[in-house]
């Protein structure tokens, strides 16, 4: 079984769970399709980094600002733009990862936070990731929550997993 990142859960509203994140490591690469930054991410877990040490793959695989692009006075809209970003498995620190041979993969730490999270099934195409931004984001706005950053998708299967099994999940970071 593929490892996932912990969480507390806080409290549910309706569908939309309020977790509590620790503190993460992230390896990213930016403004490329899913398609090569994915490439690029499994070439790094798979040894393409300094230490050629094969890094065990986690879930969830992170999508950021591909499918959100705020635009002032409306909810976020599809763009594409796009982050991918693969969670490193527990144990490793900033200063333990071992260092990318690619200079497009960026690894940074993302502090403990609570997150607002709508999980769906299915694909998560552009229209239906919308569609749950859009119920994540009332959601909120009904509880008196404060939204922090973009919303992203995090989707937990490999893209041969039929569609009705498939696991997403619609984030945001919060504050109440």
């Amino acid at each position: 079984m593929v490892e996932s990142p912990e969480y507390d859960v806080l409290r549910t509203v309706g569908n939309v769970e309020i977790r509590r994140y620790q503190t993460i490591i992230v390896a990213t690469v930016e403004g490329m399709t899913e398609g090569d930054a994915f490439g690029i991410l499994f070439r790094y877990i798979d040894g393409n980094n300094r230490s050629r040490s094969k890094i065990p793959m986690t879930a969830p695989v992170i999508n950021a600002e591909r499918y959100f692009e705020k635009i002032p006075m409306t909810a976020p809209v599809i763009s594409d733009k796009g982050a991918m970003s693969f969670i490193m498995p527990a144990g490793y620190t900033i200063d333990t990862i071992p260092v990318p041979m690619d200079e497009r993969v960026i690894t940074t730490e993302v502090k403990g936070r609570t997150l607002a999270v709508l999980r769906f099934r299915g694909h998560a195409s552009r229209k239906v990731v919308k569609e749950k931004v859009e119920v994540l984001l009332d959601t909120i706005g009904e509880e008196g929550m404060s939204i922090r950053g973009e919303p992203f998708l995090m989707r937990y299967n490999p893209p041969f997993t039929p569609g009705f099994l498939r696991r997403n999940e619609i984030a945001v970071e919060v504050s109440f």
